[in-house]
């Protein structure tokens, strides 16, 4: 069987007109059958030329999604906005930095911080597990808290580059403390141009003196490289 099969590949080989075997791979405007304009204005064509890239490798590691800036709109418990930034990457690693500010209208509420994300497998997986470490700033018009924020944030990739996903977070600020309060966050979002998307965000704050929870739109502008 392995023999008919090499006959039928040598023979698709030469009918095409191309020979079987390279062994370097053609470097000249000539050789690509291109004029060196059209190669001199293709970055891509100049990278190929330089060193074959190893596609299955690259769509692996090049994120399935996008850093973003976002700003949202909550018109649940009084009314409030939220400015912050989601998944900006830390060089060619697996870190990601998130950050965000929520106030009301009424100033009764405000919450604030940062967290840092590590992605455990490949940034270009349509599934990953992400361990989240950061500080929060969390104040009501009853109490008020703040310290490490810790947890764990799902992402689930519906379409690559920022084209359509959804994250689980769930964190916990000042664990083990009088003060803890845990963190909920079910976002959605979709792209509806190249660089603008639009999320759900669906948050639950649970204290034990206080539960609360909003629901708010939220305009994202994505940082295409």
């Amino acid at each position: 069987m392995i023999k008919y099969v090499t006959v039928l590949v040598f023979l698709c080989l030469y009918i095409s007109g191309k020979p079987a075997l390279s062994e370097t791979p053609s470097t000249s405007a000539q050789d690509l059958d291109l004029s060196p304009e059209i190669i001199k204005e293709s970055p891509v064509l100049q990278r190929w030329r330089q060193k074959v890239p190893n596609v299955l490798e690259d769509i692996k590691n090049d994120p399935s999604f996008r850093a973003r800036l976002r700003f949202g709109y909550f018109p649940t418990s009084g009314g409030g906005i939220k400015i912050g930034a989601e998944d900006i990457l830390i060089d060619k690693t697996r870190f990601t930095l998130s950050g965000e500010y929520y106030t009301t209208f009424n100033g009764k509420h405000t919450n604030y911080g940062g967290d840092i994300n590590y992605y455990l497998r490949p940034l270009g997986s349509y599934i990953n597990v992400a361990p989240v470490l950061g500080y929060r700033h969390i104040s009501t018009e009853d109490h008020s808290t703040n310290g490490v924020n810790v947890g764990a944030k799902l992402l689930l990739v519906l379409s690559r580059s920022g084209g359509g996903d959804i994250s689980l977070t769930q964190t916990w600020v000042a664990p083990t403390s009088n003060e803890e309060i845990g963190l909920t966050k079910l976002s959605v979002g979709y792209a509806v141009t190249r660089k603008l998307r639009i999320s759900t965000d669906i948050e639950q704050q649970n204290g034990r003196q206080k539960k609360e929870s909003r629901v708010g739109i939220v305009l994202e502008w994505m940082l295409v490289p």
